[in-house]
């Protein structure tokens, strides 16, 4: 079994490679940090005697996650988890349009792309899996920026990792083919590595208990997996309001409120 982990280099997605290596999985680990990629594979190789192989990638430059994507189009991929990423917090208007364009490209650009990569690889064998870990600022649209932080690019990726793993899923239904989203709250990694945790009043997470969650929410079958929500019928109740106005928006013509008075 291939499993492929991108972020590999530390937090969630180091936890990952430890998690799978653990479990037999040969492995792909892709980051920008070649030292720490290789000194990870050297420690997973010498604990479980996997094939580890280290991937240096930048997935900001379109064409080091076009070539990452060629590779792996090339590859029997039974697993594909995407976890490279960053925050980029801070107001919109007074953000680096160059980080906006980097953070679209991590979050979004590439993780199409790896994913179409393997996915008609997995459809024509009829099995595999991909993992994208977003986080619950998705669903953090409508909430004030303090104090959660200035997130308005961060949150809509993530809010779109979402919405296109739960349509993806819906493409593969029929299938044995399974994807999952993982939105996970604060977590103790060097994502926050400029904000002091020791005092926020919030659970924190480990990174193993994130991968725990969405590893054991992809053996349940879950599409969108909250590690720290403790009543996953909310997520139900969430996409039944959304279909309900979607249905609703869609049978009807123009809104009265819109209408020429």
């Amino acid at each position: 079994m291939l499993a492929v982990v991108t972020g590999a280099s530390a937090g969630i997605g180091e936890a990952f490679a430890i998690r799978l290596a653990s479990e037999g999985w040969d492995l792909v680990i892709t980051a920008r940090r070649r030292q720490r990629l290789e000194t990870l594979a050297e420690r997973l190789m010498a604990a479980h005697h996997n094939k580890v192989r280290v991937l240096v990638a930048d997935l900001v430059e379109p064409t080091e996650a076009s070539g990452l994507s060629q590779i792996l189009s090339t590859e029997e991929v039974d697993l594909l988890v995407n976890n490279a990423g960053f925050g980029g917090y801070g107001p919109f208007a007074e953000k680096d349009p160059e980080v906006i364009n980097d953070l679209i490209a991590v979050h979004i650009s590439a993780v199409s792309q790896l994913t179409r990569a393997v996915l008609p690889g997995m459809v024509k064998r009829n099995t595999g899996a991909v993992i994208n870990v977003a986080s619950i600022l998705a669903f953090s649209g409508t909430m004030p920026p303090q104090p959660l932080p200035y997130r308005a690019t961060y949150a809509g990726a993530k809010a779109y990792l979402v919405a296109f793993t739960q349509a993806l899923a819906g493409e593969l239904a029929g299938t044995a083919v399974r994807v999952e989203v993982c939105c996970p709250g604060l977590v103790d990694t060097e994502f926050h590595a400029d904000f002091d945790l020791s005092n926020v009043t919030l659970p924190v997470m480990d990174p193993a208990e994130v991968v725990n969650a969405a590893m054991k929410g992809l053996a349940r079958g879950e599409v969108v997996c909250i590690p720290s929500l403790e009543d996953p019928g909310m997520i139900d109740q969430l996409g039944e309001i959304e279909r309900t106005m979607l249905l609703t928006a869609s049978s009807g013509g123009l809104a009265t409120r819109y209408r020429p008075s």
